[in-house]
C-alpha cells in the first residue's frame, strides 16, 4: 500500500481519537463505561500519530486491522455520543443494555488490534510497550463486561415496582443520576419531553416511569436538603421566572397551552376543545399536514398530558383546568372514540380497518375501563372477523387486541361465545411471528377457564404451539409453553400433546441451559410424566442423566419438578431405579430430602424407598416352564405349589 494512502489513513485515525477525546465528560449511570472506553482510546493517540509521520509499508493483514479499527471507532463515537445526550434517567433504566453495546465496541477494537503486528512497524520502542499495554486493557475488558451501579440498580427497581421507597433512596437516586439542580431536572424534562415528540420508539410504560421518576426527584431536590447541591440564586428563579412553554406544549391551532391533548389519524396532537371546533366546521383535513383524516375519532394523548402536567409542577405554572361537562367521566369520553372506531371496523376500507384495530388494541391494553367499554360496544365479533384478514398488520392488530380484552374475566366468555377459539388457532398456525406469539398468549389466557381447555385442545391448538415452543422467538417460546402447560392441566390434553411429538423438543429445552426455557420445560414434563402415555414417552426419550443433574444443581423449583418426574419414571420400573443408582442419584436425593421444598422432599424421599427395595437381589422362579422376575422378597409358595406375589400398592403424591 502506497505510503500516501497509509498516511491518509492514520490522518482518519488520528481525527477519530479528536472526536471521541473533545466530547463532554459524562454525568449519568453510564458514567464509568464512557470513561473507561474513552481513556482506552486516547491511548491509542500515539501509533496513529508514528503512523502519520513516518514511512510505513504495510501487508494486507495490517491494513485489514487499521480499517476495521477504523469502523470500530467510528462506533465508539456515535455510542459515547449517543449515551451522552438525552434523557438521564432512560440511560439509567436501559443501563444492562447499553452495556452490551459497549462490549461489543470494546470487543470489535480488540479484534482490529489483533490484526496488527507491530513488531512489523516502524514504531519506537515506547509507542510499541505503550499500544500493547493498551491492547492487552481491551483484551481484558473483552473477556469480561462492565457490570451496572448494584445500587443504582437496587433503588430503580425498588422504585419501578412500585414499592415503598423512602427519602434516602430517591435522594441516591438524585445523587447517582447527577440530577441535583434546578438546570438538572430542567434539561431533563426538556429531554423526557423530546423522547414523547418521537413516542413511537419508545414503549409508554417506560415515558410513564420515567415521568414518574422526574417528579420523585424533583421533590427530593425541591426539600432543600442540605446534601442536595441547589443553590439560593437557582431557587429564586424557580419561584420568579416567567417559563417558555415548549411548543410542543402548545396545540398548533390555538398556540396555548394543552389541557386535554388528543391524536388524529395523522398522528399529530391538538387541544381537543381546538379540533373539535375544526371538525364541526366540516373540515376532513389535518390542520398541521393538510393530510386527509382517515377517521375523525379522537385519542386522548395521556403521556404528553402527563408530562404538561410534570412541566406545569417543575415550573410554578398552574395546571390548565379541562372544561368537562359535569358528570362525563373519562371512560365516556373513550365511549365516543370507540364508537367511531367501530364504525371504521363495519365499513370503512382496509386502510381504515387496520388504523382502527391498532387504536382498539391499544385502547384496550391502557385501562380496565376500556376493555369493559369495547367489549360493550360490540368490537369482539368484529375483532374475531378480522382474525382472517389477509393483511398481516391486521390480523396483528386484530389478536392483540383481543388478548388485551381477554384479561377481563367476563370478555373471556364473549370471545369464546362468538367461535374465537377456532381463527385464533388458525392465526397460531398461519399467522405472522408477531401474530402466533399473541395467539398464542390468547389461548393462555382464555385457557385459565377449564372449560376452555378442553374446546382449545380440540379445535386442534397443541401441535401448532409445539411447533411455536421449537421455532418462536425467546418470547414466542415462552408464550407457547406457558399456553401448552395451562392446557395439559385436562387429562386429555395430556395425551393429544404426547401424541404431537412434545417430549422431544422438552427434552431438547430441557438440556440446552443457555436457551432461557430450562424451567418451562421442566414443569411441562411435570405434569406430562402424571399420565401413563407421557410416562412411557418420556422415559423413551433417555432422561435419567440430565434429571439426575438438575436435582443436583438446578434451582429450588426445577428440582421439584425434576424429582417428581423422577417419582413418576421410576414408580414400577425398575431398569429406571438402576440408572438412577448408577448414576449416583441415590447421594443427591438424599440431599434433596434434607434441603429441598416441602414437595421436593416427599417425592425425594419416595424413590429413595423404592431405591431401597431393589438393594436386595432380584430373584428368579421358574414354575412350569414360564419365568417370573421377582421385583422385591414379596413372594410366597402354597402348599398345594401355587404361587402368589403380594403386590404393593404405590399412591402417587
Amino acid at each position: 500500500m502506497a505510503n500516501q494512502e497509509i498516511g491518509e489513513l492514520a490522518s482518519q485515525l488520528v481525527d477519530s481519537v479528536r472526536e471521541i477525546t473533545g466530547l463532554p465528560e459524562c454525568r449519568n449511570a453510564l458514567r464509568k463505561m464512557y470513561g473507561n472506553l474513552m481513556r482506552r482510546v486516547k491511548l491509542l493517540s500515539p501509533l496513529f500519530e508514528e503512523l502519520k509521520d513516518a514511512e510505513q509499508q504495510l501487508d494486507d493483514a495490517d491494513l485489514k486491522g487499521l480499517q476495521a479499527l477504523k469502523a470500530a471507532l467510528n462506533l465508539a463515537f456515535k455510542l459515547l455520543k449517543s449515551v451522552n445526550e438525552g434523557s438521564k434517567i432512560y440511560q439509567a433504566l436501559q443501563v444492562e443494555k447499553t452495556a452490551g453495546e459497549f462490549h461489543e465496541v470494546t470487543t470489535q477494537i480488540e479484534e482490529a488490534l489483533s490484526h496488527i503486528r507491530y513488531e512489523r512497524l516502524n514504531l519506537s520502542e515506547e509507542v510499541r510497550e505503550q499500544i500493547e499495554l493498551v491492547h492487552l486493557q481491551f483484551k481484558r475488558a473483552k473477556g469480561r463486561m462492565d457490570s451496572p451501579d448494584l445500587q443504582l440498580q437496587r433503588d430503580l427497581g425498588l422504585v419501578n415496582k412500585g414499592s415503598e421507597h423512602d427519602l434516602e433512596t430517591i435522594k441516591r437516586l438524585s445523587e447517582k443520576l447527577h440530577l441535583t439542580t434546578v438546570n438538572d431536572l430542567k434539561l431533563e424534562s426538556i429531554a423526557i419531553h423530546d423522547m414523547v415528540i418521537s413516542a413511537d420508539e419508545y414503549p409508554e410504560d417506560c415515558i410513564e416511569m420515567m415521568s414518574f421518576l422526574l417528579k420523585e426527584i424533583k421533590d427530593c431536590v425541591m426539600l432543600g436538603n442540605p446534601e442536595v447541591d441547589m443553590g439560593e440564586g437557582e431557587k429564586s428563579v424557580m419561584r420568579h421566572r416567567s417559563p417558555v412553554i415548549p411548543d410542543d406544549f402548545r396545540c398548533p391551532i390555538s398556540l396555548e397551552l394543552m389541557k386535554d391533548p388528543v391524536i388524529v389519524s395523522t398522528g399529530q396532537t391538538y387541544e381537543r376543545s381546538s379540533i373539535q371546533k375544526w371538525l364541526d366546521a366540516g373540515h376532513k383535513t389535518c390542520p398541521k399536514t393538510q393530510q386527509t383524516l382517515l377517521h375523525t375519532a379522537l385519542t386522548p394523548n395521556y403521556v404528553l398530558k402527563s408530562l404538561i402536567a410534570l412541566w406545569c409542577d417543575s415550573n410554578g405554572v398552574e395546571l390548565p383546568k379541562t372544561n368537562s361537562k359535569p358528570g362525563r367521566s373519562g371512560s365516556e369520553c373513550d365511549r365516543t372514540v370507540i364508537g367511531s372506531l367501530l364504525q371504521k371496523l363495519v365499513i370503512g376500507d382496509s386502510d381504515e380497518q387496520r388504523s382502527a384495530a391498532g387504536e382498539l388494541r391499544l385502547l384496550a391494553k391502557r385501562n380496565a375501563d376500556n376493555r369493559v367499554c369495547i367489549a360493550e360496544a360490540g368490537a369482539i365479533p368484529l375483532l374475531v372477523e378480522l382474525l382472517s384478514s389477509r393483511d398481516n398488520r391486521t390480523q396483528e392488530h386484530a389478536v392483540t387486541a383481543l388478548l388485551n380484552l381477554s384479561i377481563n374475566e367476563a370478555n373471556k366468555g364473549i370471545i369464546v361465545s362468538v367461535g374465537a377459539i377456532p381463527e385464533i388457532v388458525d392465526v397460531l398456525k398461519n399467522g405472522s411471528t408477531e401474530a402466533r406469539e399473541n395467539a398464542a398468549a390468547t389461548l393462555f389466557s382464555l385457557s385459565v377457564v377449564d372449560e376452555n381447555k378442553v374446546a382449545i385442545g380440540a379445535a386442534g391448538a397443541i401441535p401448532p404451539l409445539i411447533d411455536l415452543l421449537q421455532s418462536g422467538t425467546p418470547r414466542g417460546k415462552k408464550d407457547a409453553a406457558t399456553a401448552i402447560f395451562n392446557l395439559c392441566i385436562y387429562q386429555g390434553n395430556k395425551v393429544r400433546a404426547v401424541r404431537a411429538g412434545i417430549i422431544p423438543p422438552l427434552m431438547r429445552l430441557l438440556k440446552d441451559a443457555s436457551g432461557g426455557m430450562m424451567d418451562e420445560a421442566l414443569a411441562i414434563l411435570a405434569i406430562l410424566a402424571s399420565h401413563h402415555e407421557g410416562k412411557m414417552a418420556i422415559a423413551e426419550a433417555e432422561p435419567m442423566e440430565v434429571l439426575v443433574e438438575v436435582i443436583r444443581s438446578g434451582s429450588a423449583r426445577n428440582r421439584e419438578n425434576g424429582s417428581a418426574v423422577l417419582w413418576s419414571l421410576c414408580a414400577g420400573d425398575v431398569r429406571l431405579l438402576k440408572i438412577v443408582k448408577e448414576l449416583g442419584g441415590e447421594e443427591v436425593l438424599k440431599e434433596l430430602c434434607e434441603n429441598g421444598t416441602d414437595r421436593a422432599k416427599r417425592k425425594a424421599g419416595s424413590v429413595l424407598e423404592l431405591l431401597q427395595r431393589i438393594e436386595s437381589t432380584v430373584e428368579t422362579v421358574v414354575v412350569e416352564n414360564e419365568t417370573l422376575v421377582i421385583r422385591n422378597r414379596n413372594l410366597h409358595i402354597d402348599n398345594d405349589g401355587e404361587v402368589g406375589i403380594n403386590l404393593t400398592t404405590i399412591k402417587c403424591l
